[in-house]
């Protein structure tokens, strides 16, 4: 039977761990603690001086500049950081929590778990390939289409405060988050590899796949020359968009059918990754477009971008992609932000609709602001009529400005504090009070409803009537609904798509 070694960490804590190595990464031996709620991963090779002021510090000052603040236990979900550093046999190790239920396999591979992957951690990678979705997951552990866009609200989510903490991951990618689709959550790991700016270089170059164009580009040059790029915020933010378009459209940004150099795979790799990297889907330059006739079946269709075209995102997430694809591939400082990332996503939920066809394995789509919409991923059309809600925010000079943001309606969709509030947003700050419904829609009898639960202030503009709480307001064309009044409070104009 394995010993259990009993440490005391950096800061004090008592660490016991059993001395068996139960899991091996690139740089690091993992060991249980007896209960399961913690590991223990050592690096293989002796540290040095600076290594250990970098964990001191992520364990220490930054933790506490993320955890203890407004939101912190919230945050926790969103991360596997490490809470302590351990010494032992003369070799570094940092304490980390176990990562929670959801993030394991329930069911695993088909046909009875072939591949064996039930009970293991949910490797991110499995979920961004069409191929790997296709031939190998149980279609239970695939999730949906909503589910998908809220892994990436979580990601961004988790980037934005790290950042705002004054780190970067340094190495981004689907190998150091995991994903659950079944649930829509996300958390990343290996945060002891955090880039401290000005103080703690990194220590890897990346994944393939999300290193930046500058990285690869420069990857040649020595670590000192000033012309080399290193992981950094910026790199981070082309990991963010690579991973969000690989988790909604299954494939990836720049992998094309273009060749740079027939006769060398590796230097094709550096130009087609680095200084001559370009988007799949650029509008005018379609050197680089995915050859369908070179696509396995099991790619199909989400590598045809003629039939899932980026643009089947909406038109928020698709305006990111531009930017990071096309306006800032080779200009880093372009890129948008994951604030920006986290509030189009949040904003592009509001768009969903449910897919009527109950074999559509993606379930829910983004409005394509058409009359008659119709599901990109399997083409079944809307049947009924359909409520856009068009949004208006106060201005402070009492008139009301477009928010340019849609609520898409449909049976037993809520309506939210934020919804109605433009000072509050659906983050890691979000009170639970505010956090509650406080309206839902319904269709009656062919007629489409919003009932008020929770909003004193809700006004039939058009009607010129109060909606007490408990009440409701019939959604009709070019109906304005008053949520609510003062400064940020907001407005909703009714449209009617689908068949009237």
């Amino acid at each position: 039977m394995s010993q259990i070694i009993t440490l005391t960490a950096t800061n004090g804590e008592t660490i016991k761990f059993v001395d068996e190595v139960k899991a091996q990464g690139g740089m690091k031996d993992v060991m249980f603690s007896p209960n399961k709620d913690y590991v223990v991963a050592f690096f293989r090779e002796p540290a040095d001086a600076a290594t250990r002021e970098r964990l001191e510090q992520i364990t220490g000052l930054y933790r506490e500049r993320i955890f203890n603040q407004e939101g912190g236990e919230y945050l926790k979900k969103l991360y596997c950081w490490p809470t302590a550093v351990v010494e032992y046999n003369g070799k570094l190790g940092v304490v980390v929590p176990f990562y929670r239920e959801c993030f394991f396999f329930e069911y695993g591979s088909r046909n009875n778990d072939m591949l064996q992957i039930k009970g293991k951690d949910k490797d991110g990678k499995w979920f961004a390939s069409a191929s790997n979705r296709n031939r190998f997951l149980d279609e239970r552990e695939l999730g949906t289409w909503m589910t998908h866009l809220k892994i990436c609200i979580m990601l961004s989510r988790a980037v934005r405060r790290m950042h705002m903490a004054g780190l970067s991951h340094s190495d981004l990618g689907y190998k150091n988050c995991l994903i659950d689709p079944v649930t829509g959550q996300a958390c990343l790991i290996d945060i002891d590899g955090l880039v401290v700016p000005g103080r703690h270089p990194p220590t890897v170059v990346g994944t393939p796949d999300f290193i930046a164009p500058e990285v690869v580009a420069s990857a040649h040059l020595p670590k000192d020359d000033p012309d080399r790029k290193l992981p950094s915020r910026t790199t981070d933010l082309h990991a963010l968009a690579v991973l969000i378009y690989m988790y909604l459209l299954y494939r990836h940004p720049l992998r094309g059918d273009k060749i740079h150099d027939p006769n060398d795979t590796q230097r094709d790799e550096e130009l087609s990754m680095g200084s001559q990297a370009l988007f799949v889907e650029h509008p005018t330059d379609v050197s680089n477009r995915i050859k369908v006739a070179n696509c396995k079946p099991t790619e199909l269709p989400w590598k045809d971008t003629d039939k899932i075209p980026y643009t089947v995102c909406g038109p928020y997430i698709a305006d990111l992609f531009r930017r990071a694809f096309i306006g800032s591939l080779h200009n880093p400082q372009l890129r948008p932000t994951a604030d920006e990332w986290e509030r189009v996503l949040v904003k592009t939920v509001d768009l969903l609709q449910p897919c009527a066809n109950p074999d559509c394995e993606q379930k829910w789509y983004a409005f394509d602001n058409t009359r008659q919409p119709k599901c990109p991923f399997c083409g079944t059309v809307h049947s009924g009529s359909l409520p856009v809600l068009n949004v208006y925010s106060a201005a402070p000079n009492g008139s009301y400005r477009p928010d340019n943001h849609r609520i898409m309606v449909y049976s037993g969709q809520s309506l939210f504090k934020w919804h109605a509030d433009g000072t509050v947003f659906p983050n890691e700050r979000l009170t639970t009070e505010d956090a509650k419904r406080v309206g839902y829609f319904v269709q009656y009898k062919g007629d489409w409803w919003l009932v008020n639960e929770r909003l004193p202030e809700m006004y039939d503009v058009t009607n010129k009537m109060a909606i007490p709480i408990g009440g409701k307001v019939k959604l009709v064309e070019n109906a304005h609904i008053l949520l609510q009044k003062g400064l940020g409070g907001r407005l909703l104009m009714v449209q009617m798509a689908g068949n009237l």
